[in-house]
């Protein structure tokens, strides 16, 4: 697994991979615009060419990108999934001008407490929003992340991830996810140990597929295991603790997904020491 962080571009791109590998990373994630709002000027293509030859300099640093909190792929308000269709399609266009690995997003809410209503729906925004970027560009593979379960928000359990992909029908290389540590323990998956992690390999493997599993989230939860709070806590601080994210870095079969984290507190402290605690934990790997 390669490590990393999430990290500001407030300085530019090339600024911050300097500043990713400044402070440990093997690989990171940004946001392609602010992440609080809909729409965002144009990335200027001179500037994302020259990351792109930057990273592939540096050994083909992976990228990852996350998309705004705004949108909502399941919403049943036609003016909400109207935005949140165009948003996500600009946000595969700026992956895919950035050449990353994976573009992260959030699924929404799932105002009628139907399950399979709410996969068909978020899988019917997925497969519009990567038509109207067509038009523009390749899009960008697209990895769906799991929720902790709050409230109506959909994509606690995996099984629901895995329907919206099949209702996609798209291949692997299009639609993967991304497994938030600290959101599965808040939904309520036991990961602070070996057999919590092997029970989640099994279920990603016969659910989704292993193949479609682009990233790791790797954040430590504040509350108890099936709290539903997403409450983000460093490395070993939180109740998944050391031993949980040993099992997750020693676990064969998650060996191909990259890891960052997603902390609070202050740059650049806050990855370097979250970073450092998780290649601490690799290496000690038998």
């Amino acid at each position: 697994m390669r490590i990393g962080a999430h990290v500001s571009v407030a300085k530019g791109y090339v600024d911050a991979l300097d500043y990713a590998q400044r402070v440990g990373c093997e690989c990171m994630q940004v946001f392609a615009k602010s992440p609080r709002q809909w729409r965002a000027a144009p990335l200027d293509r001179d500037h994302a060419n020259a990351f792109q030859l930057e990273r592939t300099r540096r050994g083909g640093f992976p990228l990852f990108t996350h998309t705004a909190y705004l949108i909502n792929l399941t919403t049943s308000d036609d003016d909400l999934r109207e935005k949140s269709v165009a948003a996500l399609a600009d946000e595969l266009i700026r992956g895919s001008i950035l050449g990353a690995d994976g573009v992260v997003t959030h699924l929404g809410n799932d105002p009628l407490g139907d399950p399979d209503v709410a996969a068909k729906r978020c899988a019917d925004a997925v497969l519009q929003a990567r038509t109207r970027a067509a038009f523009t560009c390749e899009p960008a593979r697209l990895l769906l992340e799991n929720t902790a379960g709050a409230g109506r928000t959909f994509g606690g359990p995996l099984s629901q991830l895995a329907a919206v992909i099949a209702h996609t029908g798209l291949p692997t290389e299009a639609v993967g996810v991304c497994f938030d540590t600290c959101h599965a323990f808040a939904f309520g998956y036991p990961i602070s140990d070996v057999t919590g992690w092997s029970a989640v390999a099994d279920e990603i493997d016969e659910t989704i597929g292993l193949d479609r599993l682009g990233l790791i989230h790797a954040n430590d939860c504040m509350f108890e295991r099936g709290s539903r709070k997403d409450r983000h806590a460093w490395i070993g601080d939180g109740h998944i603790g050391e031993a949980g994210f040993h099992a997750m870095l020693c676990e064969p079969r998650l060996a191909s997904a990259c890891v960052v984290t997603e902390m609070p507190g202050e740059a650049p402290e806050k990855d370097r020491v979250n970073v450092e605690r998780l290649r601490a934990l690799r290496e000690s790997c038998a």
